[in-house]
């Protein structure tokens, strides 16, 4: 089965840390970052899709995506 996530977060350190804990736990960027102005928040958003290969394991729309 293969997983999709889209993480997004502040421009900071913070997301850099989700980036990095995800890539550790075994999945990979898909495509390139993305990056917008939250003018509600006066700051800069960011944005990566992972994608994650899982053996024996069949999808439902109930799983916790980031725990596989």
């Amino acid at each position: 089965m293969k997983l999709y996530r889209f993480l997004s977060g502040p421009d900071d350190s913070s997301f850099c840390h989700r980036i990095t804990d995800a890539l550790n736990k075994g999945w990979t960027l898909h495509g390139s970052p993305v990056y917008t102005f939250n003018q509600a928040e006066n700051r800069m958003q960011c944005g990566q899709a992972v994608c994650k290969e899982v053996e024996g394991k069949t999808y439902s729309p109930d799983m916790k995506l980031g725990e596989q």
